[in-house]
């Protein structure tokens, strides 16, 4: 059941007492699961019956079960419960949404160990062939990225966002091959078998994600990303922006350590968007 679209009454099925319970039930969670039945109907200013009644009228068995489902609405996180969006305007939004990417490129500018960089770079540009695992959202967009980075560096690559293929690649896949993983959260598990698996073939991987995490702990280097998320729940992640410039990072160096390979391979790409397209060199490499 879910308690709180119940509670927050949005066809607004409750009335009177009934919803008097639910908002101080709402904006009192972390108390309510404590309080016994007398407690919360002193407090909500209530009868016990009332309370029975009120629960009954959610779904719920009784006022035990109730707290139970409370305390799994509670379990979700507060701010799912009580979120905070001061930001309101455009202007508001824009400077709130710009700022926040700013201070998470600075973050990773300030945080990133280099070494690891650079030890991934080497993999990367040494490997015969590239897997990129990622799982869905955000870490689908890095894998993605990277897979769009570096074949046009030369480099023979391929993403893939299910956890099923990812393990049966990484059960099959040759020497001479790296695999790239990322996890925002770390806490990945299927990503984390595939690591434990790759790692008793002694096939080297590398992980973006955070620190101290188990996909941290089954790779073999690790480009650790840390950042605050806040409070806002509305506003898009901007730890995305500091895996892009990882990313891209991550990528130059690729470019770097090979440069007559890279150099080959970026012009006869734009060989084929000159032919295509037009003849701006001042355009894109590819759209």
């Amino acid at each position: 059941m879910d308690l709180f679209h119940a509670l927050s009454d949005e066809n607004g099925k409750l009335s009177g007492l009934d919803a008097k319970l639910a908002q101080f039930s709402l904006e009192n969670v972390d108390a309510v699961v404590n309080f016994s039945i007398i407690e919360l109907a002193a407090r909500a200013g209530v009868s016990p019956p009332t309370v029975t009644r009120f629960c009954r009228r959610l779904g719920c068995q009784g006022y035990s079960d109730f707290k139970v489902q409370l305390a799994k609405m509670a379990y979700v996180g507060l701010r799912y419960l009580k979120p905070d969006a001061p930001t309101a305007t455009a202007e508001e939004v824009a400077h709130d949404i710009v700022s926040k990417a700013q201070n998470a490129l600075f973050e990773l500018h300030r945080q990133l160990d280099l070494s690891a960089i650079e030890k991934a770079a080497q993999l990367l540009r040494a490997a015969e062939f590239i897997q990129a695992f990622g799982a869905s959202g955000n870490s689908a967009m890095i894998v993605n990225e990277l897979h769009n980075r570096l074949f046009r560096l030369g480099c023979r690559i391929h993403s893939s966002n299910d956890h099923g293929m990812n393990q049966m690649m990484s059960a099959s896949v040759q020497p001479g091959t790296v695999v790239f993983g990322s996890s925002f959260t770390g806490r990945d598990m299927e990503l984390v078998r595939s690591l434990e698996l790759l790692r008793e073939r002694s096939i080297p991987t590398i992980a973006m994600t955070q620190s101290g995490s188990p996909v941290a702990a089954a790779a073999d280097v690790v480009i650790a990303i840390e950042m605050p998320e806040g409070k806002n729940i509305f506003r898009p992640t901007s730890t995305r922006y500091a895996y892009l410039a990882a990313i891209d990072i991550l990528a130059n160096m690729v470019a770097y350590a090979d440069r007559t390979t890279a150099l080959k391979s970026l012009r006869a790409i734009k060989e084929q968007l000159v032919r295509n397209r037009d003849g701006d060199d001042r355009q894109l490499l590819g759209d």
